[in-house]
Formats: C-alpha cells, sequence, structure tokens
C-alpha cells in the first residue's frame, strides 16, 4: 500500500510539475518584450534594419525604425516618429496564422495589415489592400549608391493587395503593388523636381516590373521579370535636350552611360 502511494503522489507532482513549466513558457511568450524583437529584427537584416528604443512586447508594441548600411557602415537614417505593431496567431482552417497591424506616426494613414502563413515546404506572405506615403530620404541610411543619390520627396505605395508565395524553393507573386514618385529631386542635380514617375510590379505566373515617366525633364523607362526569386531589371534614363548639362552628374551614377542615356540593369 505505501508503494502504490508513493507512485500515487510521483505521479501527481509529476503532472504539476509539468502543468507549472507549461504555464512558465506560456507566461515568457505572452509577455516576452519587445527587445527580443528588436534583436531578431537586426540580425534577420544583417544590421540593416534596427528597432530602438522599444516598448511593450513581441506581440504588441512601439519603436523607432532605422535603416542603416549593416555593420561598420556610417550610413543611417531613422524614420520620424515611432512605428507600432500588434501581432496575433491565429488559424486559417487547419494551419497556423500570423496576423500583423503595422501604423508608422509619419506615413500610414491607415494601419497596414499582413498575414504570414508558413508550412513545411513553404510560405505565404501577404498585404492587404491599403495606401502608405514614406519619405525617400530614409533609403540614404541604406548606404550606396542612396546615399550618393540622396533621393528627395515621398513614395507613394497603392495595392489592392499582394501576396509572395514560396513553394519548393520557387516565389512567386500574385496581386499588384504601384509605387508613385511625384515630385522626385536629388542632391545631385539643381534641377528640382526631376520628374514624377511610376514604377509597378505585376503579378502572375511571372511577375512583371514596369518603370515610366509620367512627367519631367528626366526621362526614365523599363521593365523587368521576377523569375524564381530573381529579378532581371533593364531600363534607361536620358535627359530632354534643355537640361542635359544639369542632370550629367546624376545620368552617371544611375547606369552605364551609352551617349546622352544611362543604362540601367540589375539581376
Amino acid at each position: 500500500m505505501a508503494r502504490t502511494a508513493y507512485r500515487s503522489s510521483h505521479g501527481a507532482w509529476s503532472w504539476a510539475a509539468a502543468g507549472a513549466l507549461v504555464g512558465l513558457l506560456w507566461a515568457t511568450l505572452q509577455f516576452a518584450p519587445a527587445v527580443w524583437l528588436q534583436r531578431a529584427a537586426y540580425k534577420a537584416s544583417n544590421g540593416r534594419l534596427a528597432l530602438s528604443e522599444s516598448r511593450g512586447t513581441v506581440w504588441q508594441g512601439s519603436a523607432q525604425l532605422t535603416l542603416s548600411g549593416g555593420p561598420g557602415s556610417s550610413d543611417a537614417a531613422r524614420l520620424p516618429g515611432r512605428v507600432q505593431w500588434d501581432l496575433r496567431p491565429g488559424l486559417d482552417g487547419m494551419q497556423l496564422l500570423l496576423r500583423l497591424r503595422l501604423h508608422a506616426d509619419c506615413c500610414t494613414p491607415q494601419a497596414q495589415l499582413l498575414s504570414f502563413t508558413p508550412g513545411l515546404r513553404s510560405w505565404r506572405l501577404q498585404l492587404a489592400a491599403g495606401d502608405s506615403t514614406w519619405p525617400s530620404a530614409l533609403l540614404t541610411g541604406l548606404g550606396t549608391p542612396w546615399n550618393t543619390v540622396q533621393l528627395q520627396g515621398p513614395l507613394l505605395f497603392h495595392t489592392d493587395g499582394l501576396s509572395l508565395v514560396s513553394a519548393v524553393d520557387r516565389m512567386r507573386v500574385e496581386g499588384s503593388i504601384q509605387l508613385d514618385l511625384p515630385a522626385l529631386a536629388s542632391s545631385l542635380s539643381t534641377l528640382r523636381p526631376l520628374g514624377s514617375y511610376r514604377l509597378q510590379l505585376q503579378g502572375g505566373e511571372q511577375a512583371t516590373l514596369d518603370l515610366q515617366t509620367l512627367q519631367g525633364s528626366l526621362q526614365l523607362k523599363g521593365s523587368g521579370r521576377w523569375t524564381a526569386a530573381h529579378l532581371r531589371f533593364e531600363g534607361e534614363a536620358r535627359a530632354d535636350a534643355a537640361h542635359e548639362a544639369e542632370l550629367s552628374n546624376l545620368l552617371n551614377i544611375m547606369g552605364r552611360r551609352d551617349g546622352a542615356r544611362s543604362v540601367i540593369t540589375l539581376g
């Protein structure tokens, strides 16, 4: 009888210890400090994305966002105001789903909604329809060539919905996103503004990228395709006849000079 009582008591203590451990783990995850996300973002971006002065938890918090050229770089640019996030786990059918509401004081009139669905050999990142406006000066923090060109003016993003889907080591784009650059300027030219431009990414079996000039003295055009996980883009920049001298330095930086034009290639 004593042996039976010992086994019963030992089993009860084991269950109690397991319950306490699960509870402790749940409490740790639930109240994980925002600084954990700060460290993860820095490591995942190789130091190019920094979340400083973080407050709150991994699930709900805020921080200052800074872009930089990475470890050893002296370039850095901070987004005005703070960025707030609200991260919630959920289910989509039988699949785990993470939903993120992201709001930047300076740039998002309404919170941007993202969802991430992980899988064993695939994942989906989805951006809901929305609009946002970001300062192009933030790009200078990434270093070359942005710190040389030093773009000035707003970056206007619009999407009716965009998804990135990775399956069997292949990337697919669904939906579209449009970037408008009205009244764009650069420190390399005294001509202000250079012009207004539109860059559009259209998803499909083979995603396409299109660049066009809406108006301006600096004429930009180009097109590209997203194959697997690689983007290949070819375009050109040229100045109108009345402003060639004012735009010469900028054209030299933008790509390979070929007479009056500058050839731009990526990928």
